[in-house]
């Protein structure tokens, strides 16, 4: 996990809502709704966004999954990600 995210998140309550931009084409995500974590370590392994239309936040299929190795900082108001977006299966 990264030693400049652990200082700036110090919990889940922090962490959601906040929007997260792909680095990598500069576009908005979504909003961190959730976060996976592995339940023997403790460790965050991923957040979580809903995916894309009305009844996204209902449906566990359609949710964005970002791994936590793939954020590159976490600020006051955002979460930045560096992914493809075919890895995203967003549509440009």
């Amino acid at each position: 996990m990264h030693s400049a995210l652990i200082s700036v998140m110090s919990s889940f309550s922090e962490l959601r809502n906040k929007e997260v931009i792909n680095i990598k084409d500069g576009s908005l995500l979504g909003c961190v709704c959730d976060i996976e974590f592995n339940s023997c370590s403790g460790e965050i392994t991923a957040i979580v966004l809903p995916g894309n239309g009305i009844l996204a936040s209902l449906s566990a299929k359609n949710r964005i999954v970002i791994p936590w190795c793939d954020i590159e900082r976490i600020g006051k108001d955002t979460v930045l990600v560096k992914v493809r977006g075919d890895l995203l299966g967003l549509q440009k």
